[in-house]
């Protein structure tokens, strides 16, 4: 291996990848100097040129693949690359599977110090493509241009509706055809696209915060019911209408058609009024016989089918007999509770987000749950002694933390509590091995489960379950 220097254009020959990060960028070394490329795979040879240098690591991109590494494939998708998700589109799926597994390892034996050779096999999920049940796509004045495209050209269209290209905040990719949702997500798609530009109506400029067209978000489910959500900012009169109605004619097979007008500067819509144009402000996930309200601003995971097996693996790993007081800790819409309420004699669900507690409450009742109480508020300050005083010492604590984890006073909480078993649902490794290091002292880790949620994307689900170190026989 040759290297011509350590900064910006620099160019380094036949590096080996011999790893892939996190972020989906392969991992090679130049001496002692670590590079990131991106679109590389572990066993691929390759120039590279940094663009973007630290002391001991750079960012690059490809020269010329010398020789493919095993795991790489062609990517079936036109944007890959160009498009912010699917980056690991060129590696198989079995390898893909293979990294994840790797990065869970690595994660809790590097950083939370626990033996993972028991670790279980990673759950694959029985579909790689058309696996989302909800997408958001962003209107955009300033569509991203490919090389050749001249901005200059007075004729050339730059409405796009698509996804953000990584790291521009204000530029859009027009998306073709999009591989995680299913029919009829990109027809509506691209159907109300084309109605806008025919009718110029203008798409959200987000730089200088005007515009007619801001969002739009597909909702399906395995329910067959359909939601669509248009979002406006600053609609001319008549284009709310306009865009409406063409969206109700062409796809009468929606259930629940809403639009939202967002003036703020972000695309947050959970503070804003929802209007329903057509059908209730509601659709319908069922999960092992369970039914769950889906409105516009309600968390369900988006991988409807690997949603259930996550689920059925954190009951199972609780072990339950029927009498069990839990805890269902960031509980979202109430899905793990109203799914375990069956098993156990009461669950008391805390969420931050009253709106998921409202969800929350509405699924216990469709489902004639009667065993189940939620409540909103911050963790750390509703998790305290005062609450586990008022509802009992839980006997499982199931735990399902944001990619951040759990704040270091629910930690601690947790370890005064001392339940007998905790499950940790995680989609973040890295911060489930942080909280992981400081439960050691009191918990061992009995159970490791990663799950694929999300194929082709570097992201991964582990279920941990701990016993209280008394508790292990």
């Amino acid at each position: 291996m040759s290297s011509r220097g350590k900064t910006n254009n620099q160019v380094f020959e036949n590096v080996t990848i011999i790893d892939i990060a996190e972020e989906g960028k392969g991992v090679g070394k130049a001496d002692d100097f670590v590079l990131f490329v991106e679109k590389a795979v572990p066993g691929d040879v390759v120039d590279v040129q940094v663009y973007r240098s630290k002391k001991n690591f750079g960012e690059a991109k490809i020269l010329s693949l010398k020789k493919a590494s095993e795991h790489r494939v062609d990517p079936f998708c036109e944007h890959f690359g160009t498009c912010g998700g699917c980056k690991w589109q060129h590696m198989s799926y079995a390898s893909q599977l293979q990294f994840k597994q790797k990065t869970v390892a690595d994660a809790l034996s590097r950083l939370a110090k626990i033996d993972v050779s028991g670790i279980l096999p990673i759950v694959a999920s029985p579909a790689d493509r058309y696996y989302r049940n909800k997408l958001e796509f962003t209107f955009s004045n300033k569509r991203w241009l490919y090389d050749g495209e001249n901005r200059e050209d007075e004729k050339l269209d730059m409405n796009a509706l698509g996804f953000h290209i990584p790291g521009r905040f204000d530029k859009i990719l027009n998306i073709n055809h999009c591989y995680l949702q299913a029919d009829p997500s990109n027809d509506i798609r691209n159907r109300v696209d084309e109605f806008a530009k025919q009718n110029n109506i203008t798409y959200y400029d987000l730089r200088a915060h005007e515009g007619a067209l801001r969002n739009l978000i597909i909702r399906t489910s395995s329910t067959g019911e359909l939601m669509v959500i248009v979002v406006f900012a600053y609609p001319n009169e008549g284009d709310t209408d306009k865009v409406m109605a063409f969206v109700e004619a062409e796809f009468p097979g929606i259930t629940s058609l809403l639009y939202i007008i967002n003036e703020k500067k972000n695309d947050t819509i959970f503070d804003q009024d929802v209007i329903a144009w057509k059908g209730p402000e509601y659709i319908h996930e069922e999960m092992n016989g369970i039914k769950f309200r889906i409105g516009p601003k309600s968390f369900y995971q988006t991988n409807s089918i690997q949603a259930l097996k996550l689920y059925e693996i954190a009951r199972d790993f609780a072990e339950f007999k029927g009498d069990e007081l839990v805890y269902d800790l960031y509980t979202g819409a109430g899905t793990i509770a109203n799914f375990v309420a069956a098993h156990v004699r009461e669950v008391v669900g805390v969420e931050y987000v009253p709106t998921a507690i409202e969800d929350a409450k509405i699924n216990s009742a469709i489902n004639n749950i009667t065993n189940t109480k939620f409540y909103a508020g911050d963790m750390k300050d509703v998790l305290n002694a005062e609450f586990v005083t008022a509802h009992g010492k839980p006997d499982v604590i199931i735990t399902d933390p944001p990619r951040a984890g759990m704040h270091p006073d629910v930690v601690a909480r947790l370890m005064e509590i001392e339940a007998s078993k905790i499950v940790y649902v995680s989609c973040n490794a890295a911060t489930q091995a942080r909280d992981l290091l400081v439960l050691k002292e009191k918990y061992d880790t009995v159970k490791i489960q990663p799950v694929d949620m999300f194929p082709h994307t570097q992201h991964v689900e582990n279920v941990v379950l701990l016993k209280l170190k008394a508790q292990i026989l």
